[in-house]
């Protein structure tokens, strides 16, 4: 099949390049928008829509409709998909419900599940976007004649001298570029983000007003969306029965201070809820030992990292992934990109030393790259292990 792009730039030194970067009409670009029933993705839509593109509104369902109804502050199934068909029906595109729930399963609630079990702190919602949304549902775009795919991520894409390039958003606040560091620049060539450069939250439900639409004032979605209520360990005994067996907490010196109900239980850096108080200064966990069952707890010192290794690097930088170099390393979504050193260390490998110690750091979550100066994402990497300082 041939591509609607091959043809884009054939005018374009005579032609102005439209709001989505393309040398031609809005009416002869198609723009496919991932739409999750929430209010960002259907402001995307209904302004682009309203520009005069070419609009096709797709959204995933992703896990059980059924269960999913009568759930509250989530994405991608029941009320959600039903709110992303009504703002279609209102602006008037046409809009598609694709059932990816194995999909889903396959590749992001199984490894969730798996990295608990295994004492890691996953973040599944960075595998969807890298696993589902930008690979699968990109590719579906593709095949829909799109030129270009649009989401309501709260990131910046600019054209650089290099290629597209990854930038945080406008409004700190609303910034996802942690979520979104494994995006390709493959990927990036293909992607939109028009909600980027918006200055508060409150511009995107004004113009959801603007438009009509009745998700305008839907809250965000809080959990993770398969997570009901925020329990972890409830899913993970459902898909892997006997995962919340008993086991000892111990000091770090392997002194027993007390039993605790199953390691799913726990993460890095957790104090409240240990069972175990009255043994002087605060402890917290430290370290979690799936294979002994042990949940390893110390003094908030020993939660100081100054080294992590990071694997599966995705990096998005212009120079070659061989140099040491300063940069701004974000370790939780919640967190502000702090000064660090990054060290290439092998195929898709690095360290990244912080130059200040963060607390909290666990296996499994992501480290994020960015440039010293500027708003530029230059990658990121998973969290293999990390040292203290």
């Amino acid at each position: 099949m041939t591509s609607r792009n091959t043809a884009i730039r054939a005018d374009a030194q005579d032609t102005p390049l439209n709001s989505l970067g393309f040398a031609k009409p809005p009416a002869e670009t198609r723009v496919v928008v991932a739409m999750s029933g929430g209010v960002d993705s259907s402001v995307v839509a209904a302004q682009l829509a309203a520009e005069g593109y070419d609009v096709i509104g797709v959204t995933l369902q992703l896990y059980d409709h059924g269960a999913a109804l009568a759930k509250k502050g989530a994405c991608c199934a029941g009320q959600d998909i039903h709110d992303a068909r009504r703002v279609a029906e209102r602006v008037g595109f046409p809009h598609y419900v694709l059932d990816y729930e194995n999909k889903f399963r396959e590749s992001v609630i199984e490894e969730f599940a798996d990295a608990y079990l295994a004492g890691a702190t996953p973040v599944p919602c960075i595998r969807c976007n890298e696993r589902v949304k930008f690979r699968d549902l990109l590719q579906t775009a593709r095949e829909l004649d799109a030129d270009c795919m649009a989401t309501g991520h709260y990131i910046r894409r600019f054209d650089g001298d290099n290629g597209a390039e990854l930038h945080m958003a406008a409004d700190p606040a609303r910034d996802q570029s942690y979520f979104l560091f494994s995006t390709t620049g493959e990927q990036l060539d293909y992607l939109r983000f028009p909600l980027g450069g918006l200055a508060s939250k409150a511009e995107t439900r004004a113009l959801a007003a603007k438009y009509g639409l009745a998700v305008a004032d839907k809250p965000d979605s809080q959990d993770i969306c398969f997570v009901p209520n925020g329990n972890y360990a409830s899913v993970i005994e459902k898909l892997r029965p006997g995962a919340a067996d008993p086991g000892e907490i111990v000091d770090m010196d392997g002194n027993v201070l007390g039993q605790h109900r199953g390691v799913i239980h726990y993460t890095i850096g957790q104090r409240r809820g240990l069972g175990i108080g009255g043994l002087g200064d605060p402890l917290y966990v430290v370290r979690l030992d799936p294979e002994t069952r042990r949940v390893i707890v110390g003094p908030k010192e020993a939660l100081a990292t100054k080294v992590v290794s990071v694997t599966d690097v995705n990096w998005l930088g212009d120079e070659p992934f061989e140099a040491e170099i300063p940069i701004m390393a974000r370790i939780r979504s919640t967190r502000p990109p702090r000064p660090a050193i990054l060290r290439p260390t092998g195929k898709g490998r690095a360290e990244v030393e912080l130059l200040d110690p963060e607390e909290g750091v666990s296996p499994g979550q992501a480290c994020v790259f960015y440039a010293t100066e500027g708003t530029r994402v230059l990658g990121g990497g998973w969290i293999a292990l990390r040292r203290g300082g």
